[in-house]
């Protein structure tokens, strides 16, 4: 079957009601799909794909290539689907297509250096260092609260100090940076705070392959961690550069930590980069869960106060320390092979929810450092630095990061797009909230500070007559106003005209130059708002779209320092006969060594095997839509998709997580033959499966031709994964994928 790009993107408009033979048709008329008592896999794949919860375009394939000559109607597809898949049982583990194997290389709790292996494993990175060796560079996102706190003594053999916290009130918030240093709440309090942000940050740990393929760790004095509270009680701090530095080192409006330039750790690290001269970028996301976002117009943070700490969700961790809140939402640059590097904080990449790091770098051109902000309305932005590459592999491409100009996306939605500048003299020009998912837009308020929600174009006309451009909402003299508009880049970028888009998470650059994108949700959050409606739309009508889309921008002129750039949808999100290619939130992607497309999803916890009923309503009658449809999908996955080949445009299901977590950090090494990948935050809804429990559920499926059926799935209830035996504790792991013969996962095309 060869199916170009027109063909199927026209084809999953019809809603896969129709499949011929060789080519994709729109046609009322059925044509005949022959089937097979055994259906085979494509044998053009690299692998044979595995069986998810949910039909999907494979079991379509499976028809259509079958040598079988007895026709079957549509009507007899659903059937078959409806056999296959009435039954499902979803497992607490890894799961990899036949011949396929992973080893866990590292877990939380292990240790490192004079410190231990984090929580919430999140972006890799390996950087070679010889044949078989090299480092491996780890980010730690957040603390999975309930889970954590279950384990934390069973994992790291020590109690938490938790009698003086217990409280009637569910959720009570303590501003504890203003308790007597003495208060032994205060204390219990600095001591939660400093193992939870002893559980964020960075690793690197070096590691070796042995000769049946394993990977194991060395031990190297390299191996280190950069905690949140690195610099706290020793000299590591973190360094800065570009202008937000003559922020943090003045005296302004809001607080000032007193430690001028110097940086205490580094948290909220989710996705990253790495680039061709041997650094790692790691993204500063969820920053304002720990430390206050809002900051004034001179850039200075609020106080502390404004983030108190919160035991329950293991939030507000750095007001007990007083730390300043504008010093994160940074992207951080670490040299894994220097072990006296604990990262530099480069603000000239702007300061907002980082989601990882796409990387430009060609000879004779600027830089060019694309990142998304992961929230509900958040931008895409690009940073190009003013001087040009001599050499890809020169670490001093470092410097580069220190001068240029941060830009921000907006999208147009005839295909076409131009990128923003985040500098003083940019003309004030927010787009209206109506278009808008959820019809509000934040900006930022004046002349408090912090952000207010604009709700109606009056709101709109009132701000742009107030202020002309982006210095009027920003004050200081010149260097001190550039990096307060970098370290407000969200609310400035909203300000200038920049496309609120749906949640972009990851970033990758393809062999060809282009830029791909995940958008993992479009719905709306009632204090941020949603994506523009007009380039987020559903497969079928201008509406909320929870399932996500992939990307392809491509720069006019194909060249790093364009302002300019034509962009498309390549993939939708989604139920196959709603349009969508069977997955849902996409996230994280990793390119392989021939420039296919490998993709981890991002499905909410609290949403994993929620069940469906039949009919497909809610207690109030109403139908399901959106997130009230993703206990379908089951657990969180990992799919692959060609881009080249007769099944370019499809997606097929390469593993599936084990209960309650989520696969991040895709990243193959040079040889394609290990494919590394961390498994965050399993158990982290039900938490330790207590005595191998199980649940039988019901889900309210559909078969790629819309019929709907029940399907009764079994769900192990909370996790023991990595260890797998009964009543062990659940540990976010980092795990090496390969093939048990050791040979590449996918394998170049013979030359001709």
């Amino acid at each position: 079957m060869s199916v170009n790009r027109r063909d199927f993107l026209l084809f999953l408009s019809a809603g896969f009601t129709t499949l011929a033979v060789g080519s994709c048709q729109n046609s009322s008329k059925s044509p005949n799909i022959f089937s097979s008592p055994e259906p085979k896999f494509p044998q053009s794949l690299p692998f044979k794909p595995i069986k998810g919860p949910l039909p999907n375009s494979l079991d379509l394939i499976q028809a259509q290539t079958s040598k079988s000559v007895i026709p079957v109607s549509d009507n007899s597809l659903s059937a078959q689907q409806i056999q296959a898949y009435s039954t499902y049982e979803v497992v607490d583990d890894l799961v990899l297509p036949e011949g396929f194997t992973y080893d866990v290389i590292a877990t939380w709790g292990d240790k490192v250096g004079n410190s231990r292996f984090g929580y919430n494993n999140d972006y890799v990175s390996f950087i070679s260092t010889g044949e078989d060796q090299g480092f491996l560079t780890v980010n730690f996102e957040y603390i999975s609260s309930a889970v954590w706190l279950e384990t934390y003594q069973q994992i790291i053999g020590e109690p938490l100090p938790l009698k003086n916290l217990q409280s009637s009130d569910p959720k009570p918030t303590i501003n504890a940076f203003e308790l007597p240093e003495k208060d032994p709440l205060r204390q219990d309090i600095l001591k939660l705070s400093q193992e939870g942000l002893t559980d964020l940050g960075i690793a690197v740990i070096s590691v070796q392959r042995q000769a049946d393929g394993r990977w194991v760790r060395t031990n190297s004095a390299a191996d280190r961690v950069i905690s949140g509270l690195s610099g706290w009680e020793n000299n590591q701090y973190l360094k800065a550069t570009g202008p937000a530095v003559a922020v943090f080192i003045k005296k302004g409006q809001g607080y000032n930590d007193q430690l001028g330039e110097k940086i205490i750790g580094t948290f909220a690290n989710c996705a990253g980069g790495t680039t061709p001269w041997g650094t790692v970028l790691s993204a500063e996301e969820n920053f304002q869960s720990q430390v206050t976002e809002a900051v004034y117009p001179d850039g200075t943070t609020y106080p502390p106060s404004e983030t108190p700490f919160l035991l329950e969700e293991m939030e507000g961790l750095g007001n007990v320390f007083g730390l300043a809140g504008n010093k994160y939402g940074w992207i951080v640059e670490v040299d894994p092979t220097n072990p006296q590097d604990y990262g530099t904080k480069h603000t000239w990449l702007g300061r907002y929810r980082h989601e990882a790091v796409g990387i430009r770098v060609e000879v004779g051109q600027p830089l060019a450092f694309y990142s998304g902000c992961d929230r509900r309305s958040g931008h895409l932005y690009k940073f190009v630095s003013k001087g040009t590459v001599k050499d890809p592999q020169d670490k001093k491409n470092s410097q580069l990061l220190t001068d240029g100009m941060l830009y921000a996306a907006k999208f147009n939605p005839d295909g076409t797009g131009q990128w923003i500048p985040l500098t003083a003299d940019t003309t004030i020009n927010p787009d209206q909230p109506n278009i808008h998912a959820g019809g509000i837009i934040t900006l930022p308020q004046r002349p408090k500070g912090g952000s207010f929600i604009a709700k109606t174009d009056k709101d709109i006309q009132n701000f742009k007559q107030q202020f002309k451009t982006l210095g009027d909402l920003y004050t200081g003299i010149p260097e001190e106003k550039q990096g307060a508009i970098l370290i407000d880049a969200h609310l400035a970028a909203s300000a200038v005209g920049a496309t609120c888009t749906a949640r972009p998470e990851d970033t990758e650059i393809g062999p060809d130059g282009s830029l791909f994108i995940a958008f993992t949700s479009g719905t709306a959050d009632a204090e941020t708002g949603g994506p523009n409606l007009e380039i987020f739309q559903a497969p079928s009508e201008k509406k909320q779209y929870e399932y996500g889309w992939l990307m392809r921008l491509v720069e006019d002129g194909n060249v790093p320092q364009a302002m300019t750039f034509r962009w498309q949808m390549v993939a939708t999100g989604g139920e196959v006969a709603e349009g969508g290619l069977g997955f849902a939130n996409p996230d994280n992607l990793a390119i392989d060594g021939i420039g296919n497309l490998w993709m981890v999803t991002d499905i909410s916890t609290s949403k994993h095997n929620q069940p469906v009923a039949q009919g497909r309503l809610d207690k109030n009658q109403q139908p399901l839509e959106g997130t009230g449809l993703l206990g379908l999908y089951g657990n969180n996955s990992f799919w692959f998709l060609p881009t080249s080949g007769e099944y370019v445009g499809q997606a097929f299901l390469f593993a599936i997580g084990p209960m309650d977590c989520e696969l991040t950090g895709p990243f193959f090494t040079p040889d394609q033959k290990t494919l590394f990948i961390a498994v965050q935050h399993p158990g982290e809804k039900n938490q330790t499966r207590r005595d191998m429990a199980t649940k039988t559920l019901e889900f309210a499926l559909q078969t790629t031709q819309g019929e709907e059926f029940i399907q009764t799935r079994q769900v192990p209830w909370g996790s023991n994964w990595p260890s797998k035996q009964p009543n062990h504790p659940p540990k976010p792991s980092l795990v090496a994928i390969r093939r048990i013969n050791s040979e590449q996962i996918v394998e170049k095309p013979n030359p001709l």
